[in-house]
């Protein structure tokens, strides 16, 4: 509660009901995939797309701050398994289509003895960083006339149910949002789109949650924050995992 409270501090009053139109960027070029090119009128909200954005779960590459406590190999498992629970919790949820942005593309050699469920759209992360991947996806889906919910595949606390809460909160917010005990979030749920939103954050830090959080009260954008999540990232944040998955622990 007292990050929570933090976070509303620096905001200000960001439950403000104001809202304010979509900042759609002009480039076509970020509209391609899906058939995203119509920026013209208002496209009515039809579903929740939720977005999963995921590394593939390659030794050395995946969870490398966990390496030196798991080993490569070991760190490599336990991003698979937090990966597959991530999307069957999405796929749970029945809130509308699933889409896995991967990193690298899913036709690569790291994705070929990764066994992924039916019934997803997979498409590729794309260049730029964090911020510029999340913001393509987003938009092209907004555009499209969905409401988006981004999530990574970090959080041991990712359930159908948390998705499905998420979902609803956007029929009534122009935004929700899910912070992490480190300072970043682990849901970002949108229903209108502005890159400023994704711009100009120093991922992967301590500040990006209220950074996000002053950029939706600067849009005037009304938003609901959820209840503080944890993610796996380093060594300490081990002891999170559920008993289930203690076989990935062992060094």
């Amino acid at each position: 509660h007292e990050l929570r409270d933090h976070f509303w501090a620096t905001l200000g009053d960001a439950r403000c009901l104001a809202h304010h139109p979509a900042d759609v960027a002009a480039t076509l070029g970020l509209l391609a995939r899906r058939g995203c090119a119509n920026t013209g009128g208002t496209v009515p909200m039809k579903t929740t797309r939720i977005l999963i954005f995921a590394k593939a779960p390659l030794a050395g590459f995946a969870k490398t701050r966990l390496i030196p406590v798991l080993g490569a190999e070991g760190a490599a498992a336990l991003a698979q398994q937090m990966l597959l629970h991530t999307v069957q919790a999405a796929l749970d949820s029945g809130v509308g289509t699933v889409e896995l942005c991967v990193t690298p593309a899913i036709e690569e050699a790291a994705w070929h003895d990764i066994a992924l469920p039916q019934g997803l759209v997979i498409s590729a992360q794309g260049s730029g960083d964090l911020g510029a991947r999340m913001a393509r996806a987003a938009q092209c889906a907004i555009a499209g006339g969905e409401r988006v919910v981004l999530i990574g595949t970090d959080c041991v606390e990712m359930s159908g149910e948390l998705l499905r809460t998420a979902a609803q909160a956007l029929h009534n917010n122009d935004a929700v949002i899910h912070c992490t005990l480190d300072g970043g979030y682990a849901l970002l749920g949108l229903r209108q789109f502005s890159d400023f939103l994704f711009r100009d954050i120093p991922w992967s830090s301590d500040v990006v949650a209220s950074m996000t959080l002053n950029k939706l009260g600067q849009l005037h954008w009304s938003v609901q924050v959820g209840a503080i999540l944890h993610d796996v990232d380093e060594p300490q944040d081990l002891k999170l995992l559920p008993l289930y998955w203690k076989s990935y622990v062992a060094a």
